[in-house]
């Protein structure tokens, strides 16, 4: 299991009710056709017979035969590589049970009992808490029963089983399984289909998987099942801590795959506060053993997991207006609270005509609709120097405009200048000395104008830059409040193509400029123009691609995965736009650069949270300024030598 990942899949048979070889049949074509890779199947509840065969439960010879299928079901898949669990009714110590039995190259590993039954099944079935064992004699040993049961295969690959009632009742087995260290839960249904149902299943197992950081792996009833009074449409899920990595189409049978990172649920498990509690230490069964069983994993796995290019921003179009919303509500919010404790009316900030001042601006003006302040107090200053382009000095001004926000020039090449004569720079020497006297020159402009109207000074940069250093110490990396503190450069453009659609009917003219603000190349303007007047600096050409580094940013931070698995998963994300050598550049500049940069990020003014990824020292990362990349530039070598 290099990285941690393991393929699962779950998978709906179509059945014909009550015919139990034929059902059979369907059950070991879907095993012994199964991708090879796959470590764990699981079927639907009560799969071997159907689960709407009524009366005929209470027929011994028809329990019987299903349990003689559970022969032949075991001895036609012996050869299959994979764990997989079926369900069938069967008789133990006189009871009926309804079971879910767990299967490995042709023997049975344990049988789980469904403890909470529907009131249509408790006309059959028996609820039993007894967990044992029994003798069979086709398999020559003892099979253990109950619920619950645990499984590994080793520290990692460790499941439990559970049934759909049982998941839903108020005190769920699945919680107990969780904190005794399964990582993943088989869950068994045999759910009838309803208008929203399969909304509700996914709510349910989102919101379980999130709580609980385990990968839930769900198989409904479906095609074959009787239509007398329900419908099954054997919509089956794969989730993992909140995210849905796998959902088949209603009405459909056969199976669905993926790949599952069970390094990420153990690690979201020592990163969670409740976790570490003694609470979760003591709360699960301490007798409880587990079930173990040997098995040959592909450590060369070629991945079928689909990896988003910017983790930081949902997929879905809906999803992301929500979200863009939320966040300039809290960074709105968070202006808001520091400038009533200031008890100030007013802010002052530079507008570039960039993206990160945009943003920014955008925040102020929403503050000032909150504390119902006129946006005329809002000052905004442009500060063009040698490198300043007419595109973005002019769209600041109309940005200002559109709002209604005091805008000034005053241009800061005399000073800059004055300032090179003082201290005996070559005005020619285009070193780091001539770009970063530019960004000091325009904060302490915005400081003293601040000081003098009274004015709060609102930073710009954002999280992606704090994450690369790429920020002029005590330049634009100082400001009285940074709002976009912690809003990576990809997430920015975002939230203002999103401002730019919600203008766009009633404003026109300013959806263009902000729609124009994001065509403009990102870069800090400190060198002089091209020839032709254009954006001669741009950024992603000097420290790599912004999509790039926020990727590589939230696996890091926020994950805590290794620089080769981070690799793996970029050349995924961005095949098709990215070769592999460009990938290992940027990752290995991220990499230096993050640890090397800390001391600057020591001393950040305050701001805004706003999402799981922080890098404020005073909240969620705690990194030493002088801390050694070698470590992590080591490991990323690794993936040269394989």
């Amino acid at each position: 299991m290099r990285d941690g990942f393991l393929r699962v899949a779950a998978a709906t048979p179509k059945i014909r009710v009550a015919d139990i070889d034929a059902n059979a049949d369907a059950i070991i074509s879907i095993v012994n056709s199964a991708d090879k890779d796959c470590a764990l199947l699981v079927f639907p509840e009560l799969c071997v017979t159907g689960c709407t065969c009524g009366d005929l439960f209470r027929q011994e010879a028809f329990i019987d035969k299903a349990w003689e299928a559970l022969y032949r079901i075991a001895d036609e898949t012996a050869d299959a590589p994979q764990v997989f669990i079926i369900g069938l009714p069967a008789y133990i110590e006189g009871k009926l049970l309804n079971l879910a039995v767990v299967l490995h190259e042709g023997l049975i590993l344990g049988c789980n009992v469904k403890l909470t039954l529907s009131e249509e099944q408790s006309r059959y079935f028996s609820s039993y808490e007894v967990d044992g064992s029994f003798y069979d004699e086709h398999f020559d040993c003892e099979i253990a029963f109950g619920q619950p049961l645990y499984f590994c295969e080793d520290d990692l690959f460790s499941f439990a089983v559970i049934f759909d009632e049982d998941l839903r009742a108020p005190i769920s087995d699945d919680v107990d399984a969780a904190l005794a260290g399964c990582n993943i839960i088989a869950a068994l249904s045999s759910r009838s289909y309803i208008v929203g149902s399969d909304e509700k299943t996914a709510q349910l197992l989102c919101a379980q998987s999130r709580k609980l950081h385990a990968a839930y792996i769900y198989a409904n009833a479906g095609m074959g099942e009787s239509t007398t009074d329900l419908v099954f449409a054997g919509t089956n899920f794969i989730y993992e801590n909140g995210k849905e990595l796998a959902r088949s189409s209603a009405f459909s049978d056969g199976a669905i795959y993926t790949d599952i990172d069970l390094k990420l649920l153990s690690g979201e498990r020592s990163r969670d506060d409740a976790w570490r509690t003694d609470f979760a230490n003591s709360s699960a069964d301490s007798d409880m053993s587990f079930i173990t069983f040997p098995m040959e994993l592909n450590d060369d796995l070629d991945l079928i997991r689909k990896v988003a290019k910017n983790p930081f921003a949902p997929e879905d179009k809906n999803e992301i207006a929500r979200r863009c919303e939320q966040i300039l509500n809290i960074q709105a919010m968070g202006l808001v609270t520091r400038m009533c404790h200031i008890n100030s009316k007013k802010v002052i900030l530079g507008l570039s005509g960039g993206l990160d001042s945009t943003l920014a601006f955008l925040v102020c003006a929403r503050a000032f609709d909150i504390m119902g302040l006129p946006k005329s107090d809002i000052h905004a200053i442009t500060m063009p120097c040698f490198g300043t382009t007419s595109r973005t000095k002019n769209n600041s001004i109309e940005l200002a405009k559109a709002y209604g926000a005091k805008i000034d020039e005053i241009s800061i090449a005399d000073s800059v200048k004055q300032h090179f004569k003082d201290i005996g720079h070559d005005i020619d020497n285009h070193n780091v000395a001539y770009e970063n006297a530019q960004a000091r020159e325009r904060t302490q402009l915005l400081m003293d104008l601040g000081n003098d109207e009274g004015s709060l000074v609102v930073g710009t940069g954002d999280l992606s830059e704090l994450a690369l250093g790429w920020a002029t110490y005590n330049g634009d990396h100082m400001s009285m409040y940074a709002v976009n503190g912690s809003v990576p450069k990809t997430l920015i453009r975002h939230i203002v193509a999103y401002e730019a659609d919600r203008v766009n009917d009633t404003q026109p003219e300013l959806a263009s400029v902000l729609r124009d603000i994001l065509a403009t190349p990102v870069s800090p303007e400190l060198l002089p123009p091209s020839a032709d007047g254009t954006i001669s600096q741009k950024t992603e050409d000097l420290v790599g691609p912004y999509e790039l580094h926020d990727f590589f940013l939230y696996y890091f931070v926020r994950l805590g995965f290794a620089p080769s698995k981070i690799y793996r998963l970029a050349k995924i994300a961005f095949a098709g736009e990215y070769d592999d050598d460009t990938i290992y550049k940027w990752e290995e500049n991220f990499l230096r650069r993050f640890l090397s940069q800390q001391f600057k990020r020591s001393c950040l003014p305050d701001g805004p949270k706003v999402g799981s990824v922080d890098l404020s020292p005073r909240g969620d990362l705690k990194l030493p300024s002088d801390a050694s990349s070698r470590v992590f530039l080591d490991e990323l070598k690794t993936v040269k030598e394989n």
